[in-house]
């Protein structure tokens, strides 16, 4: 059947009320007025939409878009854009809550009613939040005019399409979602290319020192957003552009709680069941037993043969390092240091790989392949790590934990310890100790390093030059952890104390060990070496919770606390908190112990006012049987 064109329009139709066809060529309705004119109402010119409207039915598949941005967008060339006023905020809320009760009218549904309304979602739950109809301007993949561009037009295309790549595809992992309440933050293709532009242009304009860095650290952290904080990226971009979106309630469960029935008294009565031995993992890094003198010694006749020349451990250049300072001041050569702070990413292989080749290795910094650039981040010094035992000890000698006897027994500790560069290698800046299982403060303290500071670290240690400069001399009698002056109550936090040597901290953490007590820590060989400490009974969280593929691959500290605690650690810019992973890794040994108090109930074991009990002891309560 041909497409009708309109040409019959104006013709009544001559079988009138008794034609029974759908779609007319004819007229079939004319109204009078008062003067007596007669007047057109309908005249079926057109062809059918293209697309239905979407509207809520059991019958049909569910539509993926329906109630999102993306079919909005659709809809927005058939009617006018209703952008509600920056400063009225009561329509919109009032709009949301109706959606959540549908049965309620509001004001705001009789104000908007002149215009074209957003479609509403009937089965949909009543969490979704619906957001007026908008229409993104239609621009093209261009990077916007400035006065004073940060950077070529070539350079800033090409990150720009880089950064419009990672937004779609956040884009479409949104999409693919199945929590229906971030439905509605689905971007059309013309709101995406938007939103890039958006996001280039302020880089350009507020960071043109440092625009190359700073966009492709954007980049990088848009590609590693989950889609809770990239729902919050759109919530933040559409608030800034078109209306104000009040935050809807985040389904995603809260942290889980770590229950072993067991009082803590039970806890550390059982955590010996968790304790590994070292013996046979000393080529992984766990130091047994400490270097002799001529192993020290022969580690030092070499370094001083070698001339300082070291191999960064960031750009793996040959670079010569001078401790002590040069004549002229000078600590390391080599100039600046190009890097990427990211390792390399080596994508699965596919079916496909014998046709088109396998993927090439890339960098999950800046997306950048294996070999395509010297590094996106520039460091002014290069820095290098001593992994060699005797080399290490010849430094510091490492030392076993002595006997206490006049303590008795104690607690046991989890420890974490920051580190960064100096011109000895990679030293001790910050040792942090809690108790287990409470998770009380023991000892938090800034460490003057032995060598001169090249690099602190701070991306991952969260020390900066400010901590020393704010450090006080280390008091054994003030906790770090409670401000140390009227002044300095209320504020976030309290300067940390200062102890003056790497020796000096150790003989802290010491004090609050025997070597029966449980040590606890993530990847615990890194901080035991870096404080020169061999301890015989050690709780480490990369052994209970082992890499699929073993030893040396290890599972972050951060991916663990999220999976198993669903909590989120080392979230911030500033580094890493010793002791928030201190704590986070003492809650992951609790949550092994009451896997493991279960095994041991099935084997006969039970729990007795949270203690627990051997099944050897269940008989001696009993008493002799008669």
């Amino acid at each position: 059947m041909f497409t009708p064109l309109g040409c019959f329009g104006d013709i009544i139709c001559p079988r009138g009320k008794e034609c029974t066809l759908l779609k007319c060529l004819f007229l079939h309705s004319i109204e009078t007025n008062n003067t007596g004119e007669q007047r057109l109402i309908s005249v079926d010119t057109g062809p059918p939409p293209k697309r239905p409207k979407l509207e809520s039915s059991t019958d049909g598949p569910s539509n993926p878009y329906r109630g999102s941005a993306l079919e909005m967008g659709r809809r927005a060339s058939q009617a006018p854009v209703s952008k509600p006023p920056s400063g009225n905020q009561d329509a919109l809320k009032a709009q949301m809550s109706n959606q959540a009760n549908p049965k309620s009218p509001s004001h705001a549904e009789s104000s908007m009613s002149s215009e074209k309304e957003p479609m509403k979602l009937s089965n949909a739950p009543a969490k979704i939040a619906q957001l007026p109809t908008r229409q993104a301007p239609k621009e093209s993949l261009n990077p916007r005019m400035l006065k004073s561009a940060p950077a070529t037009h070539t350079t800033r295309t090409a990150i720009l399409k880089k950064l419009h790549s990672t937004m779609t595809i956040q884009n479409e992992k949104l999409s693919k979602d199945k929590d229906e309440s971030n439905r509605c933050f689905i971007l059309t293709p013309d709101e995406v290319i938007t939103m890039a532009l958006d996001e280039e242009e302020m880089y350009a304009r507020e960071h043109p020192g440092v625009y190359g860095n700073v966009i492709k650290l954007r980049i990088v952290k848009i590609t590693k957003m989950k889609i809770d904080d990239w729902v919050k990226e759109v919530m933040a971009h559409l608030n800034g552009r078109y209306y104000k979106i009040n935050p809807i309630e985040n389904p995603r469960m809260g942290p889980k709680p770590v229950n072993t029935g067991l009082t803590p008294a039970g806890e550390i009565a059982i955590v010996s069941h968790l304790v590994t031995p070292l013996a046979g993992l000393e080529e992984h890094g766990y130091v047994t037993k400490a270097p002799t003198k001529a192993e020290m010694e022969s580690a030092q006749k070499g370094v001083d043969e070698s001339k300082g020349w070291e191999k960064c451990d960031r750009c793996s250049q040959r670079f010569q390092v001078f401790p002590g300072r040069r004549e002229d001041g000078t600590l390391t050569t080599g100039g600046q240091c190009n890097y990427h702070p990211g390792r390399p990413v080596h994508p699965p292989r596919k079916k496909t790989d014998h046709a088109t080749g396998p993927a090439q290795p890339y960098f999950p910094c800046c997306n950048e392949s294996l070999g395509a650039s010297t590094g996106c981040t520039k460091a002014d010094m290069h820095v290098f790590k001593v992994s060699e035992t005797k080399r290490l000890a010849s430094i510091l000698q490492f030392k076993t934990t002595p006997p206490q006897p006049d303590k008795g027994p104690l607690e046991p500790v989890s420890i974490d310890c920051e580190m960064g560069y100096t011109t000895l290698g990679m030293e001790m800046v910050r040792l942090t100790a809690v108790s287990w299982p409470g998770g009380r403060e023991l000892l938090d303290v800034l460490v003057r390093p032995t060598g001169e500071i090249l690099d602190l670290n701070t991306r991952f240690s969260g020390v900066t030059p400010q901590h020393y400069a704010s450090a006080k001399p280390y008091d054994p009698t003030v906790s770090s952890s409670e401000p140390t002056s009227a002044d300095e109550k209320g504020k976030a936090s309290a300067p940390l104390q200062l102890v003056q040597s790497p020796a000096e901290a150790r003989e802290l953490l010491l004090n609050l060990l025997q070597p029966e007590t449980p040590l606890i820590g993530h990847a615990i060989d890194n901080d035991l070496n870096v404080c020169r400490i061999i301890h015989p009974t050690v709780i480490d969280t990369v052994l209970l919770y082992p890499h699929p593929r073993g030893l040396p691959i290890r599972i972050g500290l951060k991916a663990l606390v999220q999976k198993h605690l669903g909590r989120d650690i080392q979230m911030g810019d500033n580094g890493h908190d010793s002791k928030e992973d201190a704590i986070a890794t003492g809650d992951l040994v609790r949550l092994k112990l009451g896997e493991r108090m279960k095994d041991l109930q099935r084997k006969g074991w039970k729990i007795e006012n949270g203690l627990p009990v051997r099944p050897n002891d269940q008989h001696r309560k009993k008493g002799p049987s008669r």
